[in-house]
């Protein structure tokens, strides 16, 4: 090597992504950075990016990190000196069709929700807004004031600019060229004929993170699609200060220019970028115009804004944007390596940009973001997010469906059928309808004889409602047998087992073989990382089973936490177990026909597991499970699993037995009062606040977040878990705004209807001052619905059902 350098962080990738970065580290006392950029700064995707800048989003932290990118954009250019046109102009959002309009109300609720300032317009007043635009056909539009667009390379060279006044140092022409690991480490990044090395690498590749991850084997589920936008010539008495306009019942947006539009769209099937490999020389470059596969759009377009049917066009942009596995962004700690971050996949990296630089920034400082990310984090993925066969045609269909109609518990229809359980061929027979999750195909629901097994989401009450509904009283009344194959399963085993899980786990797992624990692991602030399940299969062997999504993130923060001597190991047993849930009132009658073991509530009581036969069929059966009734969590060899379900069927018959799915398991689970981590536990959340004061062992030996949680018992958390109902009609989802007297006090973090108390419930949070009240408002679908809220479950408070 001619020439050595050691940094204390190094970025890989010179876009506004990986500029942000740098910027913010030199801000929280990290100065020793560098950004090695195989080309120039902005060259790969953020120089051509249209620029648009908008906040809310679905989630309301990731809502915040977009806060951040307007609030650094409004200082940034007087901070730094470097121009960035940043316009604060606002956005308008058309609704054309009935549908449409509830889209734009629960958006609206949302917004009002997550504390943005969210304004209903009818259709003559977004034409003002808007001068340019037709307003044939429109129903209404809502309007953002905050949002806007801004210069992309502009804000890039400025957030560089930054980081340089700083103290980091950026690195053009650059191109990293191989990565050498030792262990569990990223030890030098080598880059021709010179050498970096670190203790920290951030790959903010772009559309090359995949290529790049991989030459230290991280998984990195980023690509390119095609995508396309218009520059109108001068239009005459251009209006000023127009906001940007999204119209997605034509599929189309636009950016006001300094005297033209911008316009582009998501049309069905683009064009994948870069398949088989990007070449590293390409580098501010677009790719030939495609004017046949944009005319659709244009003729859309039109309709909106007919001056486009006399205006020339300037220019017909087609470039490469980045893009991931599920359309979101891919952030933070990649699992496989200790010191290798993630910031990748940005397919609104603008709007993004200045937040998620502030979020990685605080993952590399503190260990974690002041917002919990768990929708974007890169630990969400599964080994099949990264492979060509379902990244690529996964990314064109979310592409196509970026302006249509986005129905609560709408299903993707490409790359499915990856991870088929042993029961998938039996239950689609009875008329299972499956949706894909962790790449599992799942029962949803059953179609009854004569009903179409289909999905029709809709805003109201969907095709599946009253047939989900007769499942969750089937489960109430009777008893049913629910495929739960897709649960992630671990073993912990060794000597040091029950240490190590001692330390991780809130509850106290020191008892005896065949006691299943409930419990959470916490973080050093008393956070909920993860919700699960240990059951104690023997001294030094424990068994773990969480939620099917979240197996490769509890897999990283367990494995994390074991000894290095390897007195305690974790191997991943998903895939070696099928589960069967047998569960309802009369669940015990149907296992007693066929298994040869006492199941009787003195031999096998609640909360307990043992080793049983079904049948001729070797079964772990756990007594525990997520829907409220009497009931065993049966967990059996793949082999075997098609011989246990068809002998439970069997013996079931003559007792009603149902097949159940999952839409039903969660209208049962609000009714029983439990909670589903990523929506209402999450890092940002408690114990203490969520109700689980029960399962906080603080009397234990240490353990992680017990300092923590033992000030928030003293002091009395700030927050507390409350669950409502609604007495009128409304399909509620989590997201609708939680009021008294007027006031936003909380967002609701889950909804469903609870079909055996025969209303909507919904969870959230409100300031400990507000949760001792009763009658609260929800508003939902821009409508205010009253509520009621209640102390602990609302059906079998006293457990009396799961335990019998």
């Amino acid at each position: 090597m001619t020439e050595r350098h050691h940094f204390d962080v190094v970025i890989i990738g010179g876009g506004i992504i990986g500029c942000s970065i740098a910027y913010h580290l030199t801000r929280m006392g990290r100065p020793d950075v560098a950004i090695l950029e195989k080309s120039g700064l902005t060259h790969g995707a953020t120089w051509h990016a249209a620029g648009l800048v908008g906040q809310l989003r679905s989630s309301r932290n990731v809502t915040r990190m977009l806060q951040r990118s307007v609030a650094l954009y409004d200082t940034l250019e007087a901070e730094t000196g470097q121009a960035i046109d940043w316009k604060k102009v606002g956005s308008l959002r058309l609704a054309s069709s009935p549908d449409r309009v509830l889209e734009n109300k629960r958006l609206a609720t949302m917004a009002k929700s997550f504390g943005l300032d969210m304004h209903t317009l009818s259709a003559d007043e977004a034409c003002r807004l808007f001068p340019l635009m037709s307003g044939e056909g429109v129903l209404g539009a809502i309007y953002l004031p905050s949002d806007g667009h801004i210069d992309p390379a502009s804000v890039a060279q400025a957030l560089a600019k930054g980081a340089r006044q700083k103290g980091a140092r950026i690195f053009q022409n650059m191109r990293v060229t191989g990565v050498r690991t030792d262990g569990r480490r990223v030890v030098e990044i080598i880059a021709g004929e010179t050498s970096f090395t670190c203790d920290v690498v951030v790959n903010a590749a772009g559309m090359w993170a995949r290529e790049l991850g991989l030459m230290s084997g991280v998984r990195v589920p980023a690509l390119a699609l095609e995508h396309q936008y218009l520059v109108t010539l001068p239009i005459p008495d251009m209006p000023a200060n127009m906001p940007t306009l999204r119209d997605p019942d034509l599929l189309v947006y636009y950016k006001p220019e300094v005297r033209g539009l911008a316009v582009g769209g998501y049309e069905p099937d683009t064009i994948p970028f870069g398949e088989g490999g990007i070449a590293p020389e390409f580098g501010q470059q677009l790719l030939p115009s495609n004017f046949d596969r944009f005319e659709p759009l244009a003729k859309l377009a039109a309709r909106r804004t007919p001056i486009l049917e006399t205006v020339g066009v300037r220019q017909l942009v087609n470039g490469p944007i980045p893009y991931s596995a599920d359309a979101d962004f891919i952030m933070g700690k990649a699992p496989e390596l200790d010191n290798y971050f993630v910031a990748s996949g940005f397919l609104y990296g603008i709007a993004a940009g200045g937040g998620a630089g502030q979020m990685m920034a605080e993952w590399i400082v503190e260990g974690r973001p002041s917002l919990d990310l768990w929708p974007l984090d890169v630990r969400r993925f599964s080994f099949h997010h990264n492979t060509r066969a379902f990244m690529y045609p996964r990314a064109v269909e979310l592409y196509g469906h970026h302006y249509k109609m986005n129905y609560p518990a709408q299903e993707h229809a490409s790359a499915r059928d990856l991870r088929l359980g042993p029961l998938h061929r039996r239950l689609k027979s009875l008329g299972a309808v499956h949706g894909s999750r962790a790449g599992w195909e799942r029962p949803l629901w059953f179609a009854p004889k004569g009903v179409t097994p289909r999905d029709e989401p809709s805003f109201g009450r969907p095709n599946w409602f009253d047939h989900v509904g007769a499942e969750h009283r089937a489960v109430r009344e009777r008893v049913a047998l629910i495929d739960q194959t897709s649960f992630s399963k671990f073993e912990v085993a060794g000597p040091g087992a029950l240490a190590a899980l001692q330390r991780l786990a809130a509850a106290d797992l020191a008892k005896p073989i065949g006691r299943v624990t409930y419990t959470q692991l916490c973080n050093e602030q008393g956070g909920i990382e993860a919700d699960l399940t240990i059951a104690r299969l023997a001294e030094h062997r424990f068994y773990i089973v969480t939620g099917s999504a979240f197996g490769p993130h509890d897999r990283h923060w367990i494995e994390r936490h074991l000894p290095e001597d390897g007195s305690a190991i974790l191997t991943d047993m998903t895939s070696a177990y099928a589960v069967i849930n047998l569960c309802g009132p009369s669940a015990r009658l149907v296992l007693e026909q066929v298994v040869e073991e006492d199941v009787g509530n003195a031999a096998f009581p609640y909360a307990t597991c043992r080793r049983i036969t079904i049948g001729a069929a070797p079964v772990l059966a756990v007594r525990i499970g997520y829907v409220g009734e009497l009931g065993w969590e049966l967990h059996v060899p793949g082999e075997f699993a098609l011989h246990v379900y068809d002998t439970l069927r069997r013996a079931g018959l003559a007792h009603g037995i149902a097949e159940v799915g999952y839409r039903a398991i969660d209208t049962l689970r609000m009714e029983k009062g439990y909670l589903y981590w990523s929506s209402d536990i999450t890092p940002d959340y408690n114990p203490f606040e969520a109700g689980l004061d029960g399962r906080v062992a603080l009397g234990k030996e240490a353990f992680i977040g017990r300092e923590a949680l033992l000030r928030i018992k003293t002091e009395g958390p700030s927050r507390k878990l409350c669950t409502f109902t609604l007495e009128r009609f409304a399909m509620v989802q989590g997201g609708e705004a939680i009021m008294r007297a007027g006031k936003v006090l909380g967002v609701a973090t889950s909804g469903n209807f609870g079909h055996t108390i025969g209303k909507p419930i919904l969870y959230g949070y409100l300031p400990a001052e507000e949760a001792g009240h009763r009658d609260f408002e929800i508003e939902a679908y821009g409508e205010v619905f009253p509520a009621t809220s209640h102390d602990g479950p609302l059906y079998d408070p006293l457990m009396k059902r799961l335990k019998a």
